[in-house]
């Protein structure tokens, strides 16, 4: 089966470019950790890249995604939302077979 890496919406490289992350020599890093009330939760986190990234680019900015965290976020879509409750990056994930309300937390 072939795993295709996580894409980033325009919506997201523009929200970045807005808080000037790449002018500030960083760059969006998302990553996957164990913990969160539904076993894996996502932390997302100005940075700067390490070796082993997966970089994605666009409109001038970057997200970093390590190694250990990259098989977890196949074919995910990382975007950025504003809704009423508030402004924030969000991960559409294929392989989450569930999620808890706030979204930040997932089980597979």
């Amino acid at each position: 089966m072939l795993t295709l890496p996580p894409t980033v919406t325009s919506r997201a490289f523009e929200r970045l470019a807005e808080i000037g992350a790449a002018a500030q020599g960083k760059s969006l890093r998302v990553a996957v950790e164990g913990g969160g009330c539904s076993g894996f939760q996502y932390e997302i986190d100005l940075d700067e890249p390490k070796d082993g990234d997966l970089i994605l680019e666009g409109a001038g900015e970057k997200v970093l995604i390590d190694a250990v965290s990259l098989p977890f976020l196949a074919s995910a879509t990382i975007d950025f939302s504003e809704e009423l409750i508030g402004a924030r990056f969000v991960i559409n994930n294929p392989n989450a077979s569930s999620s808890c309300g706030c979204g930040t937390s997932f089980s597979m």
